[in-house]
């Protein structure tokens, strides 16, 4: 069995951010992939279209691909290093592989992830790296309140 391509399965992550973006949202995108490249959930983030703090992308895109009876063959993309909130889904259920976008915006969980066994790939893609800054620079309030920063 081949890899999957981490730029390809990014690509699924990118778009789910630029839809938040065109929803009023924080752009951040996620999706979860069986080790081989299928699918089994995508999402973004929708702290502020649902009124929930809870709703990050990483969480959608679990929620999205339904029940498992484990994760151990599957890959979670982000469009960005994951917060702690999500680095902790990661491990809690034993997710063995993440791919994040970028980690220069924001640099979460992924290097505690690592130590604890999950394979990290970083990509720094540039286009992720784009949409993060101008968000950031564009909404500095709604940033901090959804990384849980006082502004």
């Amino acid at each position: 069995m081949t890899a999957p391509d981490p730029a390809a399965l990014l690509a699924v992550a990118r778009d789910e951010a630029l839809l938040g973006r065109t929803e009023g949202g924080v752009p951040i995108g996620a999706a979860l992939f069986t080790a081989d490249g299928t699918l089994l959930g995508r999402g973004h983030n929708r702290r502020v279209q649902d009124d929930d703090p809870t709703m990050h992308a990483e969480t959608a895109a679990f929620r999205a691909a339904g029940r498992r009876p484990h994760y151990q063959d599957t890959i979670m993309v982000t469009t960005l290093s994951p917060c702690w909130y999500c680095s902790g889904l990661v491990r809690q259920f034993g997710i063995p592989a993440l791919v994040v976008g970028e980690a220069r915006t924001f640099s979460g969980g992924h290097a505690w992830l690592a130590e604890h066994g999950v394979a990290v790939t970083v990509l720094d893609d540039p286009e992720c790296v784009r949409l993060m800054r101008a968000f950031v620079a564009e909404h500095p309030g709604l940033w901090h309140e959804d990384i849980g920063v006082p502004d």
